[in-house]
């Protein structure tokens, strides 16, 4: 069994040959795929946003958006967690090791199911607590708080996706989890109308729980016919389990603090009223153009950087990184006028106000250049998760995002809106510093060039 498995991973790897290979191509080859994933699940709640802002109206969206904080902090768990992962899992493959790679698969598969179903449970009975922190207004928090409960029914199936995602992206393999991703938007844009119209805001949560259970059905089936790995009893490790939670736990975080920190401004924003709740929203929507490639590249680079780290070669893995940051910058330089010239059109897409679309504008209009920033940093990032320091990333993002971003928005708050827009950009500025000074820190101290 260990050889059939050895011959699959080796396989695997011949389709990118990251350790040898072209770094750019390399690069791409992993990141156009992760890239077209991401962007899949950006359709995927545009679809949502879209269906729920023409058919229901500015006070379901707006209701939309105050979930929207919670539904980010969920996901980003589970992406988090799952990158905590494959931190592990690309080393030992990189390192050639068969034996830890099946003990790290199934170990973490047991703790993804158990974690999954435990975060469920406790968040049920949170929603109401966590919406009073965010202080939704009170017309608003009906809807909000029964969309959140059925959303959450499918939870564990969207934390099982991350964690397989993240299993075949340690191995090389991407382009699944776009395909995957293309399924769920279809089925999510065929059954939103349908639910919506019969049972309003509530049906777009159930169309979101039915396609996500759908969509790991289809992932699953992959997985047995691809056979790349399996899972046996014998392969549990309580040392394994211990390094897993170890590298999983400050991923976790590190993902989830823009989450936290989107949570907390969306309740300085909704002290502005619905228009600007709304307007907020539709911003986060449409950052997502601009936040998905720079997260496709930290979550690629952290596998590529780890498989270079497991086989020795961090002179690799700083070719990788350098090609990353070059490209992962002028790919930000051109959305980033794309979205910033198209706000106002954009944002009449969601919701048709012209009051919110100014508010939009402006917003895109004062943080503009900070989203190059966001790219560099995650670039800086993703390679020092792959370096094995998933919590001095942690670190790193509770600075900026908490420290310097949360208090300079209630500071700033007292001039507007636009106030809290400059804190947003101020945080940005302050991260890719940090994450920059990061990374060659760690460089310098294991005498790599960068």
């Amino acid at each position: 069994m260990n050889e059939i498995h050895s011959e699959k991973e080796k396989n695997m790897r011949k389709n990118f040959d990251i350790i040898h290979g072209n770094p750019r191509q390399c690069l791409f080859a992993m990141v156009l795929p992760m890239m077209a994933a991401m962007f899949l699940n950006m359709a995927y709640n545009l679809v949502d946003s879209l269906w729920i802002g023409n058919l229901l109206g500015e006070s379901a969206y707006a209701a939309l958006t105050a979930a929207t904080p919670i539904l980010l902090l969920l996901n980003s768990i589970a992406m988090g967690a799952t990158n905590g992962v494959a931190i592990l899992l690309s080393q030992a493959i990189g390192a050639g090791e068969t034996r830890r790679t099946r003990t790290i698969l199934f170990t973490s598969f047991i703790l993804s199911i158990v974690f999954s179903l435990g975060m469920t449970g406790l968040l049920e009975g949170m929603v109401s607590p966590l919406l009073r922190f965010l202080q939704v207004p009170s017309e608003l928090y009906e809807m909000t708080c029964l969309y959140l409960r059925i959303y959450l029914i499918g939870y564990g199936a969207v934390y099982l996706y991350c964690y397989f995602a993240a299993v075949l992206r340690s191995f090389g393999d991407t382009v699944f989890q776009m395909l995957a991703m293309l399924v769920c938007t279809v089925l999510n844009g065929a059954l939103d109308p349908l639910l919506i119209h019969g049972f309003g805001l509530q049906g777009a949560a159930a169309a979101t729980v039915l396609s996500q259970g759908i969509c790991l059905g289809f992932m699953v089936c992959y997985l047995r016919k691809k056979a790349l790995f399996s899972f046996h009893a014998a392969d549990w490790s309580g040392k394994e389990l211990g390094t897993i939670c170890l590298k999983s736990l400050p991923a976790a975080f590190q993902q989830s603090i823009p989450a936290i920190s989107t949570s907390v401004l969306t309740a300085i924003v909704s002290g502005f009223g619905v228009t600007a709740l709304a307007a907020y929203g539709v911003a986060g929507k449409l950052e997502l153009l601009l936040f998905y490639p720079a997260m496709s590249f930290q979550m690629v680079l952290t596998t590529i950087v780890g498989q270079c780290i497991g086989a020795g070669r961090r002179d690799r893995a700083w070719v990788y990184c350098k090609t990353a940051l070059l490209w992962g910058g002028g790919l930000l330089i051109i959305l980033s006028c794309g979205v910033v010239g198209l706000a106002h059109p954009l944002s009449e897409l969601f919701v048709d106000s012209k009051a919110v679309a100014e508010v939009v504008a402006g917003y895109f209009q004062v943080v503009s250049v900070g989203y190059l920033f966001n790219m560099e940093t995650n670039c800086f990032l993703g390679a020092v998760n792959g370096m094995g320091h998933p919590g001095r990333s942690m670190l790193c993002m509770v600075l900026y995002y908490l420290i310097i971003r949360i208090p300079l928005a209630c500071l700033l708050s007292s001039a507007g809106l636009n106030g809290i827009w400059a804190a947003v950009l101020c945080s940005h500025v302050a991260a890719v510093v940090t994450a920059c000074l990061l990374a060659r820190g760690l460089a310098s101290r294991k005498k790599s060039p960068i």
